[in-house]
């Protein structure tokens, strides 16, 4: 006992689940990068993820490689043709094959924010305008520059093409500096424009730059003449990126902070087209591919988007993305019953799939539109006006998702509920709204589910009405209660899994069951408190209930009655999951923690912290993922169920356990070697567990040998005839060498004994003619010690002739003695007092009496230990008996009788 509670206050970090993977993260603010491998001959765009970057082949947007985590979020990157620079804080370092870290370079003090590669160098720049040059392979600073931040505080850097050993630095103070950096000159000063620049491109002409200013103007700049040769002008706001088409076309891209992308022409020097709402968010980067008319951009709303030009007008269509939630998650859930698809509702209003398999099966089942034939009609490109709210609860139910909609949602301030059709990724044909409400009223859809077969949908609404709606019609089916079914507010609704019961929760503290087919109450259940939520285990009917005060309670929908409560979260219970055999219910709060209860024996088995609140947690119908959203995170983070490939040892944590915060997936990269080596002590402990020898001293305990080692010493001469050849055994012409070995069950060889003294006695010492075995010598120390410890594990070592060959020489006839047969019976004595090793110490005895039948009547000393054992064995044997007996009465009974 002593040493689980060692084991479980070491134990920290959760023994059930690991980090697996995040889904769901393709981009963020931080702009990408280009590259193209020769050796491939392919487009690689890499973004970046948080504390990670990811490559994708352009060619099919598929992704190559994952990096490894860094310690920060990283801020800004570059690339070569041979390693990406990914800066972090004032640290940066050199990627190596888009995956490992092969080069780590410190000095700056302040966070950088430019990266620029340059031959075997690479410039950094941090935002105390501080610039340094390392060289790469030996990470040592080749040059530093400080600039006064009043007068020219850093925000772009460019290389010019064919300038050799030149930058081209812009400011937010609007003028521009050309230096060379290998002779640290400053070779020419550009005025600039009286505002600051925010970005730099190089034209496909030479000598020739693009540079965004603040005001939104983009100016087309000769740096060699210090002339302006065009200017652009956007009313979107500062000019983030800008590229130009290399394909044969004279077109300018600018990306701006509203999402929306402007194309010139150079050579009209006039807009040419605009494409609105490219992103959600501001364009972070744009970049178009070295002659090819497609253009990659990526923006703070986790999106990557590839755009191809080949129409007629110059506008450009999306050709590939790869797009994830733009805001923070409110419910996720697994959808079918194979476990790879989970289903997303966000803040940003779309209702999306994430596939745990690929990200190819991924899709989008787009932003809900309060009327989407106005929108078709009118043609409306902006469709903000017209979108609903964000989801805050759904159901979905896949039974009949190819003949109708099979998902219902629960729209933020809004009454009626949408329904979705999965399989045809859109929002469905109804809105089912609650009949007889004013249209002023602040009535809203608070609770949904959907039956196992996928006909009905139950609503319950905050004003505690409960309504049926069939899903293939969007008809009104009927509703619960007279009036309404509860006072309070609808917190939660769940059908069982017969279309049978129906179960509503209400904020006075009231659950109620009702049927579903002719929706009369059946039973109401008063509560210790509101509850928060609720959800139902359709198989095993068990009934998870959130409260407000932060406690959970267990029923069984059955018997009606509350059967496990659990409490132990500091915060408001935000989610709950069952797991698929019913056996776990995990849940998690705004105390940032992830707690498993195990149900049958009603006792926390598992807690973890995290660094954010985590908002749902779902698990997998297979049970191999658990999957969980948190505040302030865009993607879905999946755990693996580490008890389905090694062993767990699930013991009950005490009440004051603490436990650690637990990093989220794909965040730290040693988290997986710390995590590994806390969850297998545990799980060592169980498999380094070795049963004792006995495990009470009531029990009868039998030994662990094989049945040909004691089942058949009373027929062995039975056994020796059947085996007796036929013949004697041929010698072979030419025997072979054999080494000579004792005999016995294991082979050993016999060393020769070297005799010491060099002159040997010719005496004949008869003590060597008795031939004493070393089984007989322990009974004989047995004797005087009263310890048979070691003639019976010499005894147990025999093989059944052996063993009837050392108790054949007990008897004086041949060669024993009467005192050595009251060692052998005293040593049975003490089996049987110890009990253990019963079926032996039987099998010895029965052959000991078989082979000294005559000898044993006419010794006085060996009739009196009999009786003893006698006696023994009988006791012994007739509890045994009553035992088995016992058991085969009841066995019997379970056989025969009618149940």
């Amino acid at each position: 006992m002593a040493e689980m509670e060692s084991s479980v206050e070491g134990r920290t970090a959760s023994v059930l689940f690991a980090g697996f993977r995040a889904l769901g993260l393709f981009s963020n603010e931080v702009p990408h990068v280009v590259r193209y491998s020769a050796l491939k001959r392919r487009f690689y765009v890499t973004t970046c993820v948080g504390k990670s970057f990811h490559t994708y082949d352009v060619q099919k947007l598929s992704l190559v490689a994952v990096s490894n985590s860094v310690p920060q979020d990283i801020c800004c990157m570059a690339a070569d043709g041979r390693l990406v620079f990914a800066a972090y804080g004032n640290i940066f370092s050199a990627f190596a094959r888009n995956k490992e870290i092969v080069h780590t370079f410190k000095g700056h003090k302040a966070e950088i924010h430019l990266l620029q590669p340059f031959g075997d160098h690479v410039i950094s720049v941090d935002t105390d305008s501080v610039l340094i040059i390392w060289h790469i392979y030996s990470e040592e600073e080749y040059l530093q520059l400080t600039f006064d931040k009043s007068v020219f505080k850093i925000s772009t850097i460019l290389h010019p093409s064919t300038y050799l050993n030149k930058v081209l630095l812009g400011s937010e103070q609007g003028s521009l500096q050309l230096w060379n950096i290998k002779s640290n000159k400053l070779l020419y000063t550009f005025p600039g424009w009286k505002v600051g620049v925010t970005a730099l491109q190089q034209a496909p002409a030479v000598d020739v730059v693009a540079i965004g200013l603040v005001s939104g103007q983009v100016v087309i700049h000769n740096i060699k003449y210090d002339e302006t040769l065009m200017k652009f002008h956007q009313d979107w706001g500062p000019i983030t990126s800008i590229s130009f088409r290399t394909d044969g076309h004279p077109i300018m891209a600018a990306g701006s902070p509203c999402g929306h992308i402007g194309l010139w022409d150079l050579e009209d020097k006039k807009l040419i087209n605009q494409m609105r709402n490219a992103h959600s968010t501001a364009i972070s980067g744009l970049t178009f591919l070295h002659r090819e008319p497609l253009l990659v951009t990526n923006g703070a709303d986790n999106a990557l988007r590839i755009w191809i030009f080949d129409g007629p007008t110059g506008e450009g269509r999306l050709l590939r993305f790869r797009m994830g939630h733009s805001a923070s998650l409110t419910k996720i859930r697994y959808y079918g019953q194979n476990g790879q698809q989970i289903l997303s509702a966000s803040q940003d209003g779309t209702l999306q799939s994430f596939s745990t398999v690929h990200e190819k099966f991924n899709k989008s089942l787009g932003h809900g539109l309060v009327n989407k034939k106005i929108v078709k009609r009118k043609g409306l490109q902006n469709t903000m006006s017209v979108r609903l709210p964000p989801i805050t609860q759904f159901a979905a139910e896949e039974a009949r998702q190819s003949d109708w909609d099979g998902i219902i949602a629960c729209h933020q301030g809004k009454r009626s509920c949408s329904t979705w059709n999965y399989q045809r990724s859109t929002i469905g044909a109804y809105f089912l709204k609650p009949r007889g409400v004013k249209t002023n009223s602040n009535l809203t859809a608070t609770a949904v589910d959907i039956t196992s077969c996928g006909n009905f949908a139950i609503i319950g609404l905050s004003s505690g009405a409960v309504d049926v709606y069939n899903m293939q019609s969007g008809i009104h089916r009927g509703s619960f209660g007279d009036d309404k079914a509860h006072t309070g507010s609808v917190r939660g609704v769940a059908v069982d899994g017969l279309n049978q019961l129906v179960v509503t929760a209400g904020s006075e503290r009231l659950l109620k069951f009702w049927n579903l087919k002719s929706k009369v109450l059946i039973h109401s259940l008063g509560l210790d408190s509101s509850p928060n939520m609720m959800l139902l285990h359709r198989d095993s009917g068990i009934l998870g209930l959130a409260m407000d005060d932060f406690s959970i309670a267990v029923l069984d929908i059955e018997t009606r009655k509350i059967v496990r409560e659990f409490s132990g979260h500091h915060g408001q219970i935000n989610d709950m999951t069952f797991s698929p055999d019913g056996r776990w219910l995990i849940s998690a709060a705004m105390d940032c923690s992830v707690r498993t209860w195990d149900l049958p024996s009603g006792c926390l088995i598992d807690c973890f912290l995290l660094d954010s609140a985590p908002l749902n947690v779902t698990m997998s119908p297979t049970g191999d993922f658990l999957a969980t959203s948190h505040v302030d995170h865009l993607g879905i983070y999946l755990w693996s169920n580490i008890s389905l490939y090694s062993v767990v040892s699930l013991r009950p944590l005490p009440p004051d356990y603490v436990p650690s915060i637990v990093m989220l997936p794909g965040t730290c990269q040693t988290q997986g070697l710390e995590d590994l080596e806390e969850k297998t002590e545990p799980s060592d402990e169980m498999i380094e567990y070795e049963s004792p020898e006995q495990l009470s001293e009531q029990l009868v305990t039998l030994s662990l040998l094989p049945e040909s080692r004691w089942k058949n010493l009373l027929n062995l001469d039975v056994i020796k005839k059947k085996n007796k050849p036929k013949e004697p055994p041929k010698v072979p012409q030419s025997a072979p060498f054999f080494i000579p070995t004792v005999p016995g069950l294991v082979p050993r060889f016999a060393v020769p004994e070297l005799s010491s003294d060099p002159q040997q006695s010719k005496v004949v010492n008869l003590g060597i003619l008795a031939q004493k075995s070393n089984f007989y010598l322990k009974l004989e120390e047995g004797l005087l010690n009263n310890q048979y410890e070691a003639a019976l594990n010499l005894l147990k070592e025999l093989g059944p002739s052996g063993i009837e060959t050392e108790l054949r020489n007990l008897s004086p006839d041949d060669g024993g003695s009467v005192e050595v047969m009251r060692s052998f019976l005293n040593m049975i004595g003490m089996m049987l007092d110890r009990k253990r090793d019963f079926e032996l110490a039987q099998a010895y005895l029965a052959l000991f009496l078989k082979l000294h039948l005559r000898t044993l009547p006419s010794e006085p000393v060996l009739l009196e230990e009999l009786v003893k054992l006698s006696s023994q064995v009988e006791k012994d044997w007739t509890h045994l008996q009553s035992l088995f007996n016992q058991s085969m009465c009841v066995l019997n009974y379970i056989k025969s009788a009618f149940l």
